[in-house]
């Protein structure tokens, strides 16, 4: 069997089991391919040739507006890895790639993986000394960006490939010029490298995650059979370039499934803009993150008049609240999955699965999960780890160290860091970070469950809870809040606030401490914890600006 006959098999295995988890779950083994080049043996041998090689492979309305056929991104591709190629470029060699979600972008990683270089990719939010750092981290002997980034690279000692062309740089459009049949420099072994990330640096500095040509490209069809998503379908996953849930879902994902990636560039995010292009091209399926769901939920979605059949959410847990909202609405429920950059989906709600409020649903085709509690035993809350008897194919093949050596992932466990619970029927639930989850009155306290409840609360848009030092109970619930737009950080605000929390929680679990203030984030947006538990280990005394629930004797009813 030839390896493209081999994956396609694995991927229609799924396709034809895609609303019955158990039997996919029990009978899936992901294809054995020793060697594999996902851009030639799928895209270009499957998706390009033939019948389907017109349909479109990826469509871009707004700034940057493009549409291209698969045939069309097979040649243009092939061009590229040529242009690459003359400029230097050789199998192994580490390519950072810097753009907006343009449709170079695409070609640049089709390209890298046809020729064997290492895609490094990298937020166009990065200043300079940041990207300065992750070059030399990265050992990055090319650097592909837009113009308006030309600035950053000024003291880069590497070829610099500029879309739109710069003084003193290779114009992106010389590389287009070269011809468009390509043929590789040798056999890709499914292990060679293929993608570098940074990862987004929650609570220490970001470690760099090593893919190979398995481990995403095939990895991500736990992916596609985690979003449901089908052959024409019009996807959308409101994700930006340079982290791993872009590879996910704007690129391997719907490209399994033979479906058209779909991209609304907005210069300013727009909740009614993204509604408004939703409907206007019938997307089919949407993927975003809890805090874009957040901001839909904010406007009239039953106004809106959609096409879609399958809405997920990752990146972070969703709030039960947002899930209602949005199924009042369009009679959908958003079908939350979980994941890493070091991973492919590994846990979710597939389409037709029986759904549990709250839950992040079961462990998806070609995963075993297990639960460890702190002494290492099996257990029904532990940190979520990945049997590796034998390792699943969407796992990373290990971080680099600082000398840039291969760290493999040992052991009979690859461990998460994120901690959750498991019922009688299989479903886990969330806990938190395995950092963030804290002990107040001896009771475990999950940041999650309370944020969760925080964000009911119409004045709250965005919330973090950390331990604050008590004398008496060694440490109580605090949180720092972010406020809707027209809320006020007053009194009442507070007030109002710990009547809700009364209402909703039990009162070991409660909330004692409240702080309005901005969040402090990573580049990629997700709440960094550890900034906000540090500020409150440091404090000598009581923050003026901070609300007590004991100041409040008028909300214990």
């Amino acid at each position: 069997m030839t390896a493209t006959a081999a994956f396609r098999a694995a991927r229609d295995f799924l396709l034809a089991r895609r609303s019955d988890q158990a039997t996919a779950c029990a009978q899936f083994r992901w294809p054995d391919l020793p060697h594999f080049n996902w851009a030639l043996d799928w895209f270009d041998a499957e998706l390009a040739e033939g019948a389907q090689g017109g349909r479109p492979a990826l469509r871009i309305t707004g700034p940057g507006a493009a549409e291209r056929s698969f045939a069309d991104l097979s040649a243009q591709s092939n061009r590229v890895a040529n242009g690459l190629r003359a400029l230097g470029v050789a199998r192994g060699d580490r390519v950072m790639l810097m753009l907006g979600n343009v449709a170079p972008l695409w070609e640049v990683m089709l390209a890298a993986m046809k020729l064997g270089a290492v895609v490094v990719p990298a937020t166009t939010l990065l200043p300079a000394a940041d990207i300065a750092e992750r070059v030399a981290r990265a050992g990055i002997r090319a650097i592909v960006a837009g113009t308006e980034d030309v600035a950053k690279l000024d003291r880069l000692a590497i070829p610099r490939i500029i879309v739109g062309g710069a003084p003193g740089c290779h114009d992106y459009a010389d590389l287009l010029q070269a011809p468009a049949a390509f043929v590789p420099d040798g056999v890709t072994q499914g292990n060679d490298p293929l993608l570098l990330y940074f990862t987004s640096g929650t609570t220490a500095k970001p470690k760099l995650v090593l893919h190979s040509h398995l481990s995403y490209p095939v990895g991500a069809l736990s992916t596609m059979y985690w979003i449901g998503l089908q052959p024409g379908d019009l996807h959308l996953n409101v994700s930006s370039p340079g982290w791993a849930k872009h590879a996910w879902s704007c690129l391997f994902a719907p490209w399994n499934a033979a479906a058209t990636v779909f991209i609304h560039n907005q210069p300013r995010f727009s909740a009614p803009g993204l509604l408004e292009a939703i409907a206007a091209h019938r997307v089919t399926t949407l993927c975003a993150p809890p805090t874009v769901w957040r901001m839909l939920i904010q406007h009239d979605l039953a106004a809106v008049r959609v096409s879609l059949r399958e809405v997920v959410g990752a990146g972070e847990p969703l709030n039960p609240e947002v899930i209602e909202r949005v199924r009042a609405a369009w009679g959908l429920t958003i079908r939350d999955g979980y994941g890493q950059t070091e991973t492919t989906a590994q846990i979710g709600n597939p389409p037709g699965a029986a759904l549990k409020p709250g839950s992040m649903g079961r462990p998806l085709p070609g995963y075993r999960i297990r639960l460890l509690d702190v002494d290492d035993r099996d257990a029904e809350e532990g940190e979520v780890c990945l049997a590796l008897d034998p390792p699943p194919l969407g796992l990373m093949r290990g971080y680099l160290d600082e000398s840039g050596g291969i760290v493999p992932v040992s052991g009979d466990v690859y461990r998460t860091g994120d901690v959750a619970q498991r019922d009688a029927d299989g479903y886990l639930t969330y806990v938190g970070r395995a950092d963030d989850v804290f002990k107040a009155s001896d009771y475990r306290i999950s940041p999650f469950e309370l944020e969760s409840v925080l964000i009911e609360h119409p004045a709250v848009a965005e919330a973090a809870v950390v331990p604050a030092p008590d004398a008496l109970r060694l440490a109580v619930p605090k949180a720092f809040i972010a406020l809707v737009a027209g809320a006020e950080p007053s009194r009442a605000t507070a007030a109002d606030i710990f009547r809700h929390l009364r209402a909703r929680l039990a009162p070991y679990k409660r909330v004692r401490r409240i702080e309005f203030a901005d969040l402090p984030k990573t580049i990629s947006g997700k709440i960094r914890r550890v900034e906000l538990r540090r500020l409150e280990e440091g404090r000598t005394g009581r923050p003026p600006d901070e609300f007590r629930e004991e100041d409040f004797p008028e909300t214990r009813g």
